[in-house]
């Protein structure tokens, strides 16, 4: 059956639409596509049948519907809305990240310096089995979306086995993983490790608008689970790329294995600790390989150095690569780190020597712990002598 609505002429509206027909009158609406609501078109009025409700009492029932079907479209509307801005939003950076407006691509060459020497870092330095070298470094750049490692926090597995044992199979899977999920990596990068405590590798990175952060670890060889590295460094500085940058590096602690020397046997720490840094006076143990009490500040254990490459440069070479570096390169204000002898505890007290109803003499020795280096404190006396009276004289 057809029927037909009467179109509002005041707001101009054309789409009149049939709507479920009640006793003795039909009715239609239509939706007013711009302002979200409905409305109740003029019905077109039949002869009434027998039981049927007088008009009016039919135009209240629609009204009300009319109103809910307004509060409907109207929550609609606003939760379409508060979606898309939520959307927009999480589409920023986190944290107080400025957003990077440079050109959209940068290329760096990335230079890592080990200054891993005797002479700097004189207490317990390995010379064998394996001697003071470094890892290979594995970097990224990435969004704030993304960690690679944070001071005070939990290190990933990944970040466990690369620094207990140079394995980077888990923590490439990490960083994949990362990329895939929420696209917060933009590139991977590496250079080859250096094979003694003092020499130079290098690399190229590249950064984008989006993932201006540089992330990268390098292990400490030997050392329980001890590395190096930067931590989320922004290369954009509002507008433009930064030229170039160095950082100095010191030792980190990954917070999974509790040796305190850098041959310590594997001592998994449980429960697991956050990562820490290494300072000459923490951990506060005379054991510990970092642990110089007479430095306010440990030297640089290495630095890294990036520089911006032009567009038409496919980088520059770098003399000498996995090589140790030379001696003016490395040495700086901190070369020297003072080392002072450390003995042992005394001994107890020997026999007494000497003829009987004469006084005599007794001994006791202690020995050399570490010798001192780079104008550190001489070892004292390994043996003191007292006097005594003579045992078992007749």
């Amino acid at each position: 059956m057809s029927i037909s609505c009467a179109v509002d002429e005041v707001n101009n509206l054309s789409t009149c639409k049939r709507s479920t027909p009640v006793p003795g009158y039909f009715s239609s609406q239509y939706l007013v596509f711009y302002t979200a609501s409905r409305r109740i078109c003029r019905p077109t009025q039949l002869p009434a049948k027998a039981g049927a409700l007088p008009l009016p009492v039919l135009q209240r029932k629609y009204l009300g519907m009319e109103n809910l079907m307004f509060v409907y479209c109207s929550c609609k509307v606003i939760w379409t809305l508060l979606v898309t801005i939520l959307g927009y939003a999480s589409s920023l950076p986190l944290g107080d990240d400025s957003i990077c407006t440079a050109e959209e691509l940068a290329k760096y060459s990335i230079i890592f310096t080990g200054k891993w020497s005797q002479t700097a870092f004189p207490k317990q330095y390995p010379l064998y089995r394996p001697p003071a070298q470094w890892s290979s470094l594995l970097g990224v750049t990435h969004s704030s979306d993304y960690s690679m490692w944070k001071k005070n926090e939990y290190a990933s597995n990944g970040v466990r086995d690369f620094a207990e044992k140079g394995e980077a199979w888990v923590l490439m899977k990490e960083i994949e993983e990362a990329g895939e999920k929420i696209q917060s990596v933009h590139g991977i990068f590496s250079a080859p490790a250096i094979t003694s405590g003092t020499g130079q590798t290098s690399t190229e990175l590249q950064v984008h608008s989006r993932h201006p952060l540089v992330s990268f670890v390098v292990r400490i060889v030997p050392s329980p689970d001890w590395f190096v590295g930067i931590d989320s460094l922004n290369l954009c500085e509002g507008d433009h790329w930064m030229e170039e940058i160095s950082v100095d590096l010191y030792p980190y602690d990954a917070g999974t294995d509790s040796g305190f020397t850098f041959s310590s046997p594997n001592f998994a720490t449980i429960p697991q600790d956050t990562v820490t840094e290494i300072t000459c006076s923490s951990p506060s143990h005379p054991a510990n390989s970092f642990y110089y009490p007479k430095l306010k500040i440990l030297p640089p254990i290495a630095q890294v150095r990036m520089v911006k490459l032009k567009k038409n440069q496919l980088g520059f070479p770098i003399p000498h690569l996995n090589q140790p570096a030379k001696s003016n390169e490395i040495l700086d204000t901190y070369s020297e780190t003072p080392l002072d002898c450390e003995v042992s505890q005394w001994s107890s007290w020997g026999l007494c020597r000497g003829p009987c109803r004469k006084t005599g003499t007794k001994i006791r020795t202690r020995f050399v712990l570490l010798h001192p280096a780079n104008n550190g404190m001489p070892c004292p006396s390994l043996e003191e002598e007292t006097g005594c009276e003579p045992d078992n004289c007749v």
